[in-house]
């Protein structure tokens, strides 16, 4: 097995299925500012049995390039939970806060300029007329050097520095997912480093790299993040590397339509427990999907990525019947 970065509080529950090396891999990457709820932990099963099913390896990788908002006691606690729940995973976890020498070495491999802004300032000019809601109008695209080095010492008489911005060729990308075809996306020059006193790498980047890194040939989230999708793959193409097969799945959200929180109630994997006892979050979960099964092993025997319901499931704050 590839062994990866990991603490030493994370441990690798053992591969109970075979998942031969070099078939490709899949991964569920959560972000460690809190514990997983219903909605993160069926998604996490999606991800592991459609690896599983499809004869890929399976690695779980820590975002926690948000260094504002990522915990390691947080990390470990998902970590844990998932390995109660009964998934495992090839390898050793890997912590994208390990991996930033790695977003150095991409980033010189792509065109980026140094941008200014500030939030305020963006949201300003993308709502002037002819802008695109969302993206980046370009302001310091072109700024003559003059300039860039009067903006430059303005951010560092307070400990700033600037963010670094893609300077993208194209405006939209083509990426195929699984259920919903080929995705037109728009692409701006997004962010790859944040500004500021304590710069992160961002989310855009980190995900290309580490996936192309580990081998990653199919990636299995939420449908909230299909709109990243056409970046991700313009990015893996800038860098040289296939994207992977794209698979967005339904959210769980709550009964007023939005996606599930934690203000729903008890939805975490450990209050769920205390109420419905051990061993008993797993069959839920599958259950969610239209599967009769107890174990992530009797799931995986019965389970193919297209036959999942396709609309969002609705949690009601009470388990769903096995």
């Amino acid at each position: 097995m590839h062994n990866i970065n990991q603490a030493p509080s994370a441990q690798s529950p053992k591969s109970s299925i075979p998942s031969p090396w070099g078939v490709g891999a899949g991964r569920f990457a959560p972000s460690p500012s809190g514990d997983l709820h219903f909605g993160n932990l069926r998604t996490a099963v999606l991800a592991w049995a459609s690896a599983r099913s499809s004869g890929r390896a399976f690695y779980m990788r820590v975002e926690d390039v948000d260094t504002q908002r990522s915990s390691h006691e947080s990390a470990c606690r998902q970590l844990e939970d998932l390995a109660q729940l009964g998934l495992d995973w090839d390898g050793d976890v890997l912590y994208q806060s390990t991996r930033f020498e790695a977003y150095e070495q991409a980033l010189a491999q792509l065109p980026h300029y140094e941008c200014y802004c500030s939030r305020k300032d963006i949201v300003h000019a993308a709502s002037a007329p002819h802008s695109i809601p969302g993206q980046y109008p370009g302001t310091c695209r072109d700024l003559d050097e003059d300039e860039r080095r009067r903006r430059r010492h303005a951010l560092a008489q307070h400990n700033r520095v600037p963010a670094l911005r893609l300077r993208a060729d194209v405006e939209h990308w083509r990426i195929h997912d699984l259920y919903a075809g080929f995705v037109d996306g728009e692409v701006d020059d997004m962010i790859l480093r944040r500004g500021g006193q304590d710069p992160d790498w961002a989310y855009n980047l980190a995900v290309v790299v580490d996936d192309a890194f580990q081998g990653i040939d199919q990636v299995v989230r939420g449908d909230d993040l299909l709109s990243s999708a056409p970046r991700q793959g313009y990015l893996a193409h800038l860098l040289g590397v296939e994207a992977p097969a794209f698979v967005h799945v339904p959210l769980v959200i709550n009964t007023q339509g939005r996606r599930l929180a934690k203000r729903d109630g008890a939805v975490t994997f450990r209050d769920m427990e205390a109420q419905g006892g051990r061993g008993s979050v797993f069959p839920c979960i599958a259950a969610s999907l239209g599967i009769n099964a107890r174990t992530p092993e009797e799931l995986v025997e019965k389970f193919h990525v297209q036959s999942i319901p396709r609309e969002p499931y609705v949690w009601r704050n009470r388990f769903p019947k096995p």
